[in-house]
């Protein structure tokens, strides 16, 4: 007996088949798909509902439930994958950037943004 569900994707691989989908399904039917809901509803309710989903990790982490956190967690990222598509953007983008910031000291590479005129709030 073969089994016919398709493999699921782990690690980077997984935000890259999200990100595939998200733009499939940017398109659908906003009555048939939350993504093209979110997006017929525009930018400013994807952010709004990035938004959300950042407090509620917030308040997951501050109530220190591991697994409320992750499923939170999960929901964040979702949302921040559909407004990078909204903004023409992939999520390689993000882990290119991760990958140029890695080994770099966290004072040295924010020193260098903001010298640069880069600008980020993350520690």
């Amino acid at each position: 007996m073969t089994d016919s569900t398709p493999a699921r994707p782990g690690g980077a691989e997984v935000l890259s088949a999200l990100a595939e989908v998200i733009e499939q399904r940017r398109q659908a039917d906003p009555e048939q798909s939350y993504v093209a809901r979110l997006h017929a509803r525009g930018l400013d309710e994807m952010l709004k509902k990035l938004g959300e989903e950042s407090a509620e990790t917030l308040i997951a982490a501050k109530n220190d439930d591991t697994d409320a956190l992750v499923s939170e967690m999960a929901d964040l990222w979702f949302h921040a994958l559909v407004v990078l598509a909204a903004r023409g953007r992939h999520p390689d983008d993000v882990l290119d950037e991760l990958g140029r910031r890695f080994g770099l000291s966290g004072v040295a590479e924010k020193a260098a943004r903001e010298t640069s005129g880069r600008r980020s709030d993350h520690s």
